[in-house]
């Protein structure tokens, strides 16, 4: 199963998120979110739980089948949009729950807890995407499958960058991509590495008792990054899995957003001749 977290309010984009979620932004022609569940659905996750911060969120109605627009798009002789818009609803065995307590990555986590069945699950920020070949979702459970364990996902970021993430604190080499420790936001000259976490992983079901015995952290919030280094200190064994052949894309605020939508329009044989004069390719 596969949890995505879309309950943040999204107020760097403000005002346009006050009516438009973050999460639902058009990433050329379809929402970011649904790029989460298609690399969810490549990699075998059949159930998907989005979590969210109202009672019908924007994503529940586009993943909804909407039997009038069907309607209308059959009339109308509009074939590959009745296929488009179909096949929306059939990528998985969507659940919609609302995050209730204190703000944070955390929470959203936490109220899909009866929704994981006791067992590993997957988890995404609903604002990181992963511009691969193949999905990275599907390398981390191939990793997994081999040496299970708590899997994050993480990139190399510039030196300047580090006090903006976690940093994953590797145990040495000898022991292959496991994690020491996972330090928030330090200083460049104390990082222990420049592997910025991101938001995939791949979590125990112990997850949930640690989330709540962490105490809130910066702003009052519940971090998933504590819950997991409480695990960690306790000896669940953890791991990371770098980005390979692709690249991790943050869209949390405009800037990174225009970034992820020039970086997937140019992936595109479609557009990348339309947009060449638009885009100027390094």
């Amino acid at each position: 199963k596969g949890v995505i977290a879309a309950a943040g309010r999204g107020t760097r984009f403000f005002p346009v998120a006050k009516a438009v979620p973050k999460e639902m932004l058009p990433i050329v022609d379809r929402p970011i979110i649904q790029y989460i569940v298609e690399e969810f659905v490549a990699a075998g996750v059949k159930e998907i739980v989005i979590v969210t911060n109202t009672e019908e969120s924007a994503a529940e109605k586009y993943f909804r089948p909407d039997k009038t627009l069907e309607a209308y798009l059959r009339r109308s002789g509009k074939r590959e949009q009745l296929r488009q818009v179909q096949g929306l609803s059939r990528l998985a065995r969507f659940r919609f729950v609302r995050q209730s307590g204190p703000y944070g990555n955390g929470t959203a986590c936490l109220a899909a807890e009866k929704h994981t069945a006791g067992k590993p699950f997957v988890f995404a920020f609903g604002d990181d995407l992963v511009l691969s070949r193949r999905s990275f979702t599907a390398r981390m459970l191939a990793s997994y499958r081999r040496r299970p364990g708590l899997y994050m996902g993480v990139q190399e970021v510039r030196a300047a960058e580090v006090v903006k993430y976690g940093i994953v604190e590797p145990a040495g080499y000898a022991r292959g991509r496991q994690v020491k420790s996972l330090v928030e936001k330090p200083p460049v000259s104390e990082a222990p590495s420049r592997l910025a976490v991101f938001g995939r992983y791949i979590l125990p079901p112990e997850i949930f008792p640690a989330l709540r015995e962490t105490a809130l952290g910066r702003g009052g919030e519940l971090w998933m990054a504590d819950a997991v280094q409480n695990l960690i200190s306790k000896g669940v064994s953890a791991y990371y899995q770098k980005v390979e052949h692709g690249r991790w894309y943050t869209t949390g605020d405009p800037a990174a957003y225009l970034a992820a939508v020039r970086a997937y329009a140019l992936s595109r044989r479609d557009y990348a001749k339309k947009l060449k004069d638009v885009f100027v390719q390094n």
